[in-house]
């Protein structure tokens, strides 16, 4: 009696546990540009799911709720930027080298969290309020503190103006960068690594000591 051959694991014939990772990220990829382009609250699990092209039921089998979507779509992007960040604050670099390190960290972030940037610029005030989505403010007082720790040690050792307004110029700098995932699509015309370099030439000129 011939014997039964073992099924063969092929490019097609992966267990199905082993695509459930690239299907969620697939699927908080599509809920991440229906929250930012119709805001939090005007969007509905079955929103989703129609651009998912799937049945609102199936997209349960994967999240219990579209605050669960919501939360790992946020604490992703701010877990790779802080990563980024970390690393650039313990390099021991100089401050004028920092803040363009924290520059070009926050454009690469824009360029692959694009749709969570826009979202926590338009959602993080009223969603922080929730314990659910405490983190967000612990998130930004970090972000304030590294950028102003910066910019006082340049002051201080005197590689930028004596008379700058360091919070002013924070949230300048803050602003100004974070405002171009409204703009800004992946693919584009220029890296990120060069949309970082040409607005910190534009700030720069402005804050750097001259000599």
């Amino acid at each position: 009696m011939p014997t039964k051959k073992k099924p063969q694991v092929t490019a097609t014939n992966k267990p199905a546990a082993a695509a459930a990772p690239a299907r969620r990220r697939e699927l908080l990829d599509t809920a991440a540009e229906v929250f930012a382009e119709q805001g939090y609250n005007a969007t509905t699990v079955r929103k989703i799911a129609d651009h998912a092209g799937m049945l609102a039921g199936s997209l349960y089998y994967h999240f219990d709720s579209k605050e669960s979507m919501l939360e790992e779509i946020l604490r992703t992007f701010l877990d790779e930027l802080w990563g980024g960040y970390d690393a650039v604050l313990g390099a021991d670099l100089g401050p004028r080298e920092t803040l363009q390190a924290l520059v070009t960290e926050s454009f690469r972030e824009i360029d692959r969290h694009r749709a969570a940037v826009a979202i926590y610029q338009k959602e993080s005030r009223q969603l922080m309020v929730q314990e659910r989505f405490a983190f967000l403010a612990e998130s930004q007082r970090r972000f304030e503190k590294a950028w102003l720790s910066t910019l006082e040690r340049g002051v201080a050792e005197r590689v930028f103006r004596a008379d700058l307004d360091v919070r002013l110029t924070y949230r300048f700098v803050r602003d100004t960068v974070w405002v171009a995932a409204s703009w800004y699509r992946p693919g584009g015309q220029h890296s990120p690594e060069e949309i970082a370099r040409q607005y910190l030439s534009m700030v720069l000129d402005g804050i750097a000591v001259r000599t």
